[in-house]
């Protein structure tokens, strides 16, 4: 076979086709529908109803504000549609330590003086007046000092106060999103069709998929594919082979129990991953209910020890049976091969620990969108796309791999092995750096920003022998009497906002069930 090689008649892509619903295929059906307002273009989305979706997790992180506002969705629309909630990070239970307790949030800490980052100021004034004149590093971030309130405002356009730099995120029903995200499609054009693929006929010249089958007989042909088919990877994998990165061996989870259970009350503004002796355990907080799942190693915990711990650590009774999941940790070796683009669990699967798994399918349409191929498809386009996804997920590898190796417990045969397993060089590098002064360095487009280096570096208890000597160029009372205005506004400004739950309602953000609407 020939692969397309750039040269020939070149020609419009006009047909589209996406294999697979869920989360990630009605993302791409939403985001393409928006922009395939000519008439000459088509998106054809095939699902079928009785193949199930995977969801192991419904929070996310910032950056799905910027899809839902291409998209033009109303955010109080959303939230109602979706019983959503808002998430200003993560707290992190039993990780470093048992009984440590942090937080990961969005935002920054304080403000930079002089350029000089602020952290490297609260290092030097922690290490002159201990921790009760410097105070804990979260209390300088307005989102942490929210959250621990249990409160929780949008910014204002043009804010003056410290609440300008709360940065937020949601959680919400993946199912419900999907749901919102089909009817927003269909309503631009969209073509669903119900049904299950039983061939896939490739060009016998170029290799590249050229039409897949149902098992009704139908045949859709198209130019460019997008497989959004989950783990199985129909088309990126059973049809063009192209392989898979392992990477078991520095996050060895294989495996997740989900499980909804009660509202316990006013929900939260965080997510909460909680560390077992094999895993962890993830707890999100929706309008009716709460999402919660335990990840976990099969090679070092039985299925029916973990469906236990879930259970029993679960705040209120059960809404359904445990519901399982088996995956692999790594990534396709190409998302783009041939005229196919893997999304979502079909491109590669990093556990949920830090809610990355619905912005890898948002970047992977922002840079579809930035290098959108005609045809024949350029394969200097395609490289630059797999280049930059694999840059991505090894970004997000290596900060969730952190999570782990930073740990001091060896209470478990697995916390003792992933404490002493080996890292990729990448990584090792990164907490060198810190180890030494402090530093952390982010380039180009990498995804976790200083802030959140600093919060699981700080919170884990890896903690730097020197700060960085440039903080030691400014005044000490100066700056210790800035932090300590810094660190009053946080707390005054958060103490002042609307509770979570109280904020949602006035807003017209809260779902109301048309029963509960008339009485």
């Amino acid at each position: 076979m020939r692969e397309s090689n750039g040269i020939g008649n070149a020609g419009r892509l006009a047909r589209v086709v996406i294999v697979g619903g869920g989360t990630a295929g009605w993302m791409a059906a939403a985001a393409l529908s928006r922009f395939f307002n000519d008439g000459r273009r088509t998106v054809t989305l095939i699902e079928s109803d009785a193949i199930g979706t995977v969801g192991v997790g419904e929070a996310t992180i910032p950056p799905i504000r910027s899809f839902n506002a291409m998209l033009d969705i109303p955010e109080d629309e959303f939230l109602r549609e979706t019983r959503g909630t808002a998430k200003l990070g993560i707290e992190f239970v039993n990780w470093g330590r048992q009984g440590d307790r942090y937080f990961h949030p969005f935002g920054t800490y304080g403000q930079d003086l002089h350029g000089i980052a602020f952290h490297q100021l609260w290092l030097r004034e922690h290490a002159r007046s201990g921790v009760g004149g410097a105070g804990d590093i979260g209390d300088y971030s307005m989102c942490t000092a929210a959250a621990r309130m249990g409160r929780f405002a949008r910014p204002a356009a043009g804010a003056q106060s410290v609440v300008r730099e709360i940065a937020y995120a949601y959680h919400f029903d993946a199912g419900l999103y999907a749901a919102y995200l089909r009817r927003l499609s269909e309503r631009q054009g969209v073509t669903r069709i119900e049904g299950q693929i039983t061939k896939v006929t490739r060009d016998g010249e170029t290799g590249d998929v050229a039409s897949v089958t149902l098992e009704n007989g139908t045949t859709i042909a198209g130019d460019l594919f997008i497989d959004c088919s989950g783990f199985r990877g129909l088309l990126i994998e059973e049809a063009l082979g192209t392989g898979y990165e392992d990477w078991s061996h520095w996050l060895p989870m294989d495996r997740a129990l989900a499980v909804p259970s009660r509202s316990p009350g006013p929900p939260d503004p965080f997510t909460r991953a909680t560390a077992h002796s094999a895993g962890w355990q993830w707890r999100i907080p929706l309008q009716h209910r709460t999402g919660n799942g335990h990840v976990y190693s099969s090679a070092f915990m039985g299925e029916d020890e973990a469906r236990a711990i879930l259970l029993a650590n679960l705040e209120t009774e059960p809404l359904a049976e445990p519901r399982g999941l088996k995956f692999l940790t790594g990534m396709r070796r190409k998302a783009w091969n041939h005229n196919v683009i893997a999304l979502g669990l079909s491109s590669g699967f990093i556990e949920p620990l830090e809610s990355t798994s619905i912005h890898l399918i948002q970047n992977g349409l922002q840079r579809l969108f930035a290098l959108f191929p005609d045809l024949p498809i350029s394969p200097l386009e395609r490289d630059e796309y797999n280049r930059g996804m694999h840059d991505l997920y090894e970004d997000v590898r290596d900060f969730i791999i952190l999570h782990y190796k930073a740990t001091q417990r060896e209470d478990s045969e697995f916390w003792r092995y992933v404490k002493q397993m080996s890292i990729p060089d990448s990584l090792a590098r990164k907490i060198d750096l810190w180890r030494r002064r402090g530093r952390v360095f982010r380039e180009n487009a990498e995804l976790f920003a200083q802030p959140s280096w600093v919060a699981v570096m700080l919170g884990q208890n890896i903690w730097p022998e020197l700060h960085d000597p440039i903080a030691d160029t400014l005044d000490e009372a100066k700056v210790a009497a800035a932090m300590a205005q810094m660190r009053a506004a946080y707390a005054d400004v958060a103490a002042r906002l609307p509770a979570h739950g109280d904020f949602l309602r006035q807003s017209g953000s809260w779902h109301v069930a048309p029963e509960a609407a008339v009485a």
